[in-house]
């Protein structure tokens, strides 16, 4: 972080910072721990033109899912341009390695998400991101229709656009939405975290679970959890406590791979030609 920046956030916040150390924070922007004698704030700071757009859209997404009172979220304290980007300051959270029972709080906690629903839509009042790709959120009433407008389609076409996908290895937009209505269920619409991996949550000392850098958008709580199970998985009794809200329907499988296609298309478009056979068995299997 350069002096500049803490000085403004020193003003700002009428502190003085004693430490400053460069701590991870992913792979789109710097991230920095703050100290004062009594207190400890977690910065972002990324130069892009769009970062003060995409921090701006992760306070959105925070606030949205801290007013449903059902999940812990971070504090937002500054959110603002800087130079060409902009910088996000938040509580700093020391977390833990998850316990069974924390996981298993978590669990809860997110199915709590879920069941409260309070759109009549799908999508959200405003676009965000998704790492730092633009997630378009144009609400809809139908569930299959927001999914492959909103969600399949955009990222489709930007593989298409950057050679990552043949168009021969690209569904018809007819053939898309009828196997999405197909495999679909109709849903009420459910706050969604939206890039739930295992980077974007953390248990803090006190064993609170905390939702992080989110992409919101009211769709189908499966989502959630299709994204949770893309890499490996979390803790078995994260899985347990959440389905214990909800009752066991047929078709998961298929469900679970619809939706995790979405978020292999966004790694494809992100980190290249290493997600194309999955992004393409999914595509066969489905829609061929």
């Amino acid at each position: 972080m350069d002096k500049t920046l803490k000085a403004h956030v020193e003003y700002l916040l009428c502190i003085r910072i004693e430490r400053v150390t460069a701590v991870s924070g992913g792979d789109i922007s710097k991230a920095f721990l703050l100290e004062t004698d009594t207190e400890r704030f977690f910065c972002k700071v990324n130069s892009n033109t769009a970062a003060f757009e995409m921090f701006k859209a992760e306070k959105e997404g925070l606030a949205a899912i801290a007013a449903t009172k059902t999940i812990a979220t971070p504090k937002v304290l500054l959110c603002e341009t800087w130079e060409t980007g902009g910088f996000l300051l938040m509580d700093y959270l020391e977390a833990k390695p998850p316990r069974p029972n924390d996981m298993e709080l978590f669990g809860h906690q997110l199915a709590a998400l879920h069941q409260l629903s309070n759109s009549d839509t799908f999508g959200f009042p405003s676009d965000n991101y998704i790492g730092c790709l633009p997630q378009s959120n144009k609400e809809h009433l139908d569930w299959a229709g927001f999914y492959v407008e909103q969600r399949l389609r955009p990222q489709l076409r930007m593989a298409r656009n950057a050679q990552l996908l043949s168009s021969k290895e690209i569904p018809s937009e007819t053939e898309l939405l009828k196997i999405c209505e197909t495999l679909l269920p109709k849903v009420e619409p459910s706050l969604l975290h939206g890039d739930l991996w295992s980077g974007n949550y953390l248990i803090a000392q006190n064993g609170t679970p905390y939702l992080i850098d989110p992409a919101v958008c009211f769709g189908h709580s499966e989502m959630d959890l299709a994204m949770t199970r893309l890499f490996g998985g979390f803790n078995s009794s994260f899985y347990d406590a959440y389905n214990e809200h909800y009752p066991k329907i047929g078709g998961k499988k298929e469900r679970c791979d619809i939706y995790q296609l979405y978020y292999l298309l966004v790694h494809l478009n992100l980190f290249g030609a290493s997600y194309h056979r999955r992004c393409k068995e999914i595509l066969q299997r489905y829609f061929f």
